[in-house]
Order: structure tokens, then sequence, then C-alpha cells
């Protein structure tokens, strides 16, 4: 760990950027390639118009992998990737607003996009997107499309321009939440969310059966009410009940967004209560919430598809109102904190087999706390998740993570030391 740190430092040294570079932070979504392992690949037949080859297993990764969640848009993208494959992270997730590239039905506008899967692709990180933000004459509010097919034209269209340079696709984000679902959330919506996610399933399985299709995660909450939210778990069931379990031929992994708020990553209500003044007493407030949802799988025959975590960290000192929790940690319990709850999923979360039931972990956040910085809220609750600090410079969390990685890797046979000279793994 230690011999990589000049290699951070150069990575992470100060950069002046043009004005109007960095996004506006409130277009950046909140919690509210080269594969170093292969996945197991679904050996069909060829697709035919349009169809899915039949009989296609579910793609697995056979050990656990890292990712993180950025931000690749108008910024430095060689060095926020650089820092990415630095600290171990094999994945990065891009969440991409479809109403930014489709501004009329079926004419697409890629800009940007263009650049970031070609950066993503030239690091040699594995790009996972999630798409979310329907453009106004598909859905209402930015919320979820009213027709399915609307977003299963826009993944064949990213698959026929990009191939296979965005390796798994995430359909929606957080849809039990009011906010991400045009204003309002109902039980039948969860059925509405199936037929999309099946829609867009089938189109990116006939095109390469190989891509991986991830179900969207539910935001961690209790809460039932259709202005806000609508309990997660309830939403799964939902989910999984339609159409007498008509899901099951219709993703690969199921995504998985723990809430953690200041408790340990080893507690869990109700049998292991924290005693954090607050957001203690449900078990969304708790990192190993996952373990209810891995239970709910296997409840519904759904226990052969992984769990990818593709949000999960914990909040520092921050100014944003609902985040307080985040005040009751420092950046050395932040890290202490990713770091346990990285092993404990490698160390204990898998089935009977031996096989790991999470695949992947994605940490919010990378370089957020950049973005704001550059914004002057270097404290807001986005930027207080982040692993680097607002000039690039790395936290504790960072540290922690290359050190962990690189220790797992090496357990999983998968070492590999990083040439800061070619910018790959080698």
């Amino acid at each position: 760990m230690l011999a990589a740190f000049p290699a951070i430092l150069a990575a992470c040294g100060t950069i002046a950027q043009a004005p109007g570079t960095t996004p506006t932070p409130a277009g950046i979504d909140a919690p509210t390639s080269i594969p170093a392992t292969t996945p197991e690949p679904s050996t069909a037949p060829t697709a035919t118009a349009g169809q899915p080859p039949q009989g296609l297993a579910p793609i697995r990764l056979p050990q656990l992998e890292f990712g993180v969640v950025g931000h690749l848009y108008y910024t430095d993208r060689s060095r926020v990737l650089q820092l990415a494959q630095i600290a171990g992270f094999d994945w990065f997730r891009q969440q991409i607003h479809w109403r930014d590239i489709e501004d009329a039905p079926g004419s697409y506008k890629w800009g940007e996009i263009d650049n970031v899967v070609a950066s993503a692709a030239a690091s040699g990180v594995k790009l996972l997107v999630n798409i979310v933000r329907s453009p106004d004459f598909y859905g209402t509010n930015s919320g979820k499309p009213r027709d399915p097919q609307a977003l299963g034209n826009l993944v064949a269209a990213l698959i026929d321009r990009f191939g296979d340079r965005i390796a798994a696709y995430e359909i929606w984000n957080e849809p039990n939440l009011a906010y991400e679902n045009g204003g309002r959330v109902r039980p039948d919506d969860a059925g509405q969310y199936v037929e999309i996610l099946a829609e867009c399933y089938r189109r990116i399985k006939s095109l390469n059966p190989n891509l991986i299709v991830v179900a969207a995660a539910p935001s961690s909450t209790g809460v039932n009410n259709e202005t806000i939210a609508l309990a997660d778990q309830e939403y799964l069931k939902l989910m999984y009940s339609y159409r007498n379990g008509m899901i099951r031929d219709y993703f690969d992994v199921q995504a998985v967004h723990p809430g953690a708020a200041a408790n340990d990553p080893d507690w869990l209500y109700p049998e292991v209560p924290g005693d954090r003044p607050g957001w203690n007493d449900h078990p969304t407030h708790y990192f190993r919430h996952v373990e209810n949802t891995r239970a709910l799988m296997v409840e519904y025959g759904l226990g052969d598809r992984q769990i990818w975590l593709t949000e999960y960290g914990w909040a520092t000192v921050n100014n944003t109102p609902g985040y307080e929790f985040g005040n009751l940690l420092s950046l050395e319990t932040q890290a202490d904190y990713i770091s346990r709850a990285v092993t404990r999923v490698y160390q204990q979360y898998r089935d009977q087999q031996g096989r790991p039931w999470v695949g992947a972990m994605f940490l919010w956040n990378l370089n957020f706390a950049v973005l704001w910085g550059a914004q002057g809220n270097p404290e807001h609750e986005q930027a207080s998740f982040s692993i680097l600090n607002p000039d690039w410079s790395p936290r504790p969390s960072f540290i922690a993570l290359q050190g962990l990685h690189q220790r797992i890797k090496a357990e999983q046979g998968r070492a590999y030391k990083f040439d800061t000279n070619h910018d790959k793994r080698v």
C-alpha cells in the first residue's frame, strides 16, 4: 500500500478547471474495459428479431469485485479513473440522464457520453451505466417512462453505439421513491417497473447476451407514503410476485442500496441495535439490511441471482438537513466502517456452495467532494461520503481501501500492480 502512495499524490495533485466545466451539483444524483475476473457466461443459441436467446442463465461474477460511484462528465476523467485504479476498483458506476440524450423521439445527441465511455474503456475499468430521468415526452416529471419500449429503444441505441464498452446496465434508480417516479409511487408501480425491466432485458440480451442487466435498487426505507416512498421490502415483494414471478426471466443481478446512517457495519436492528442518537430503530438504517433482501430473494426462488451493492457508504460531517447522522462520524471512522463492511461481505456473504452472493460492491462515492468543492460547498452531504478531499487528495478511506482491495485480490489470485506510465493494469 505504501509503495503506491507517490502514485496517489501524482494523480491527486490540484488542477485548475476552466469556468463552467464542473457540472452543477443539483444535476448529480445522490443516494437520497477489461474484467479482472471473467463473469460466468451464458451459452445459448443466437437470438432472432429482437428477442433474446432462450434459456439464458443469470450472469454471476465468480469472485467479489469492487466498484465505485463517481462522476465523469465535464471533469478530469483521466485523473478520476486513474485514482479509481490506484484504489483497486474494478468497476465505475456512472449515472446518465436520458432526457439529456434524447431531445426528440428517436433523436439522440450523444455529446459528453462519448467521451465518458471512451475514457473508461481506455482505462481498463469496467463501466456500469445507470439510466434515469425520462424526457418529458416519455414520462411525468422525469419519472419512469409510460411505455417500456421507449427505454428499450434507448438501451438498444446505446449498445449499437458503444458495444461492450458498457459492460452492465442498471435499469433506473430507487424506483420506490416518489422523487424517482415522477412525484408519486403506488403499489402498482412495481409491476410497471418489471415491465420496463423485461423490455430492456429483451433488447439488451438480443444484441449481446454477455452484457449484465441489473434490476434497480430500491431506496432503503420503511416509509409507506405515496408522495414520499414505498418501503423497500414491500416494493421488492411486489416486483417478485408480479404476474406470477415473471421477473425471474428478465434480470441477472439485483441491485441494493443498504442504508447505514451512523451505524457500525456489524449491527442490525432488532438483533444488534445501534446506540447512536437516532437513525437506529429500523433495519433500513443498517448496512446489514442487505441480508434481509437476500433472504427475500431466496424466499421468492431467486437465490441463484447475485446482489450488487450499487451504492453503499457512510457520511461524515456535512451541512445538509436530513444527513445529520454524518456529524457523528470522523473520516477515520468512515474508513474503519467501509473496510469492515467490505471484509464482512468478502468473508461471510456466501451461499452453501461457498460462492459469493454479493458479486460487486460500489462505494458511494469517489469524487463528489471535488465537484462540490468547486461549487463552494465542500460540506454538502454528497461531498461528505467522498473518499477524496476537494483538492483531490486522498481521505483515510481511500488509503484503507487501496490496501484492503490489494490484499483481497491477492487472496483471490488476481493481484495486479499499477503502471503509472501507461495508466493501466499490467
